[in-house]
């Protein structure tokens, strides 16, 4: 999919989705802006944010919006909100959205606490390090990625359930319903539905329980027929009536034990019935006066957002202008840098020590920057943590996040997958779940590429119980205490430089959430060497600026689907609109989101 150019997009039908009072509010600042009365600068072309007064959220689905939404409006907080979502994407956007895979989700709470819940997947205890490999130590091919021997042990249930329980205020009856009523009575597909299914329409053929659920008669669904979940609905209502034993130790677990068994895979009861959600500390750090609580390991998405948003700090970005050649050449270098220590340092924090508060000390930048040269790109291969060239840990970019908040302030933001799209491609018969293929992002074998044509390190290597190192992002920008950005995006390795762009978008270059989104961008994660540029994102003269420094720019990777909410006006420093206190964005480079609140 071709990324878009945000210049171009309509700002009417997002407006349509919101009230009519927000609609009205809306409209009357677009006419000041046309008119040039607004105090900020923000380009009119571009699409505003939705704004709200009560609450926002922001995610892949605007069928699970609205779920998320009506749990707000019920009274539910953010935590609610956000459980809510979790079991509705998991019926509505079956590409990402799961029972079947895991991830993470931090929280910032009104009154200042902050948590982060680690949920990923984890390798089954029969899991080896050369269990992909043939005799003669070469990889067998799709046996990481297709079928149920790429499957790891399933953490969402138990993150939702443990967020829920310590966080939320509402039953889990109440938070599951409508989900189990989506899957149950159907939902009505729009082509951007379509789209997705049709991508993964092989893929549902190579196994008959998911093609009895996802193919009508062996071919896609057409826009405007119903997918009806009937066996989802069923393993919701388990879930609903017993919990996370319903799903660890129940029926359910059985189904999938078994469809493993059958099916030449590792899992077994004794994976469910050890498996745990955790609570972890969020990574944290500042950045001109702001309060960044992000992803800890096994995620490297905090750290490293971190690491590079510590570099840039030293440089006056707005001052050298958006976009200018010589901020992007800045860019790139405290992307490079901190790429490379990622690919070296980080891992699951039950095997691997992590050296986090090297990484995200200022001192530590400092000392970076002072080796980046302003007039000459660095050669990747010159920055030595330590490791092979050939250690480098990655993701799929087939995920999702969303974002969530609500009226007293309260912020969620999750990011959680199946891997690849549709994950393994495999359902456990009678379950209605689609299960993950995360044991791909371990290391199958040193310097051989995984599904997405990277390759890892010893660090990631697969051990029984272990979780893969991620790049899943989640963040939340505070500031005094108070949550101000809720920001997050699938897209595997470029994940972080998607939500550093964000984040420097609006405070540094003070873009509105929606246009902070919008922009165009570029991803360089040390190896390799080129750094990936989005259509639009640079003209002709600044490539060649920096080509003339020494950089290798090259295309684009598809499209991200990043989800943000700014709280108290649509930019820092600008008016609210109205009474609305809220902002929601969601990314419009894939077709089938929704920010709305109340």
């Amino acid at each position: 999919m071709q990324p878009i150019n945000p210049a171009r997009q309509p700002f009417l039908p997002a407006l349509t989705r919101a009230s009519q009072k927000s609609q009205k509010i809306v409209v009357s600042w677009l006419i000041s802006l046309v008119l040039g009365t607004t105090t900020f600068g923000i380009q009119a072309a571009s699409p505003l944010p939705i704004a709200a007064k009560n609450g926002m959220v922001v995610t892949a689905h605007h069928l699970a919006t609205q779920v998320g939404v009506d749990a707000l409006k019920k009274g539910g907080n953010a935590v609610d909100a956000a459980v809510a979502v979790g079991y509705a994407l998991a019926v509505v956007y079956p590409a990402a959205g799961n029972l079947g895979g895991g991830g993470f989700m931090t929280i910032q709470l009104a009154d200042g606490r902050k948590t982060f819940v680690d949920f990923r997947e984890a390798a089954p205890l029969a899991a080896t390090p050369d269990m992909y490999l043939d005799l003669s130590g070469q990889v067998k091919p799709k046996l990481s990625t297709q079928g149920y021997l790429a499957v790891g042990v399933p953490g969402t249930v138990a993150g939702l359930e443990l967020a829920r329980a310590r966080y939320g205020t509402m039953t889990r009856h109440q938070l599951i319903t409508p989900a189990i009523g989506l899957a149950r009575q159907g939902f009505v597909l729009d082509q951007g539905d379509v789209d997705m299914l049709t991508l993964a329409t092989e893929t549902f053929r190579r196994d008959p329980a998911s093609a009895a659920i996802f193919l009508k008669r062996g071919q896609p669904f057409q826009p405007g027929e119903r997918l009806i979940q009937h066996d989802l609905a069923k393993s919701l209502t388990r879930i609903s009536q017993a919990g996370p034993r319903a799903f660890y130790s129940g029926a359910i677990s059985r189904s999938i034990v078994a469809a493993s068994q059958r099916g030449g895979g590792l899992l077994g009861t004794t994976d469910f019935a050890r498996y745990q959600a955790r609570e972890l500390a969020p990574v944290e750090c500042d950045y001109r006066g702001y309060h960044i609580v992000s992803a800890p390991p096994p995620s490297s998405g905090g750290v490293v957002v971190c690491e590079i948003l510590n570099i840039l700090e030293g440089y006056p970005l707005k001052d050298l202008g958006y976009l200018s050649a010589q901020a992007v050449h800045y860019q790139i270098e405290a992307m490079r840098h901190a790429y490379a220590d990622r690919n070296h340092y980080l891992g699951d924090p039950s095997f691997v020590g992590n050296p986090v508060t090297q990484l995200v000390d200022k001192a530590y930048a400092a000392k970076i920057r002072s080796a980046i040269r302003t007039d000459q790109a660095s050669a990747s291969l010159d920055i030595k943590p330590g490791i092979s060239p050939h250690d480098i840990p990655a993701e799929s970019t087939n995920t999702t996040h969303y974002s969530v908040v609500d009226r007293a302030g309260n912020a969620v933001s999750v990011t959680y997958t199946l891997n690849g799209w549709f994950g393994a491609g495999v359902t456990a018969k009678g379950t209605g779940i689609l299960l993950n293929n995360e044991m791909d992002d371990f290391t199958v074998k040193p310097g051989i590429p995984n599904l997405f044509g990277l390759v890892q390190g010893s660090k990631n290597a697969i051990a029984p119980g272990k979780r893969p190192l991620s790049s899943m992002s989640p963040t939340i920008v505070t500031r005094d205490g108070k949550s101000v950005m809720v920001i997050g995006t699938p897209g595997g390795s470029r994940i972080i430089t998607v939500v550093v762009h964000a984040i420097i978008n609006v405070i540094d270059y003070g873009m509105t959430i929606q246009e902070a989104i919008n922009a165009p961008r570029f991803h360089q994660q040390w190896l390799p060497d080129t750094t990936e540029v989005e259509t639009y994102a640079l003209s002709p003269d600044t490539k060649n600026l920096l080509v003339g420094m020494g950089h290798k720019l090259g295309n684009p990777q598809p499209a991200n689907h990043a989800a943000g909410i700014l709280i108290g006006a649509p930019a820092l420093g600008a008016k609210p609109i109205g009474d609305n206190r809220f902002y929601g964005a969601i990314d419009p480079r894939r077709p089938t989101g929704l920010a709305a609140g109340y």
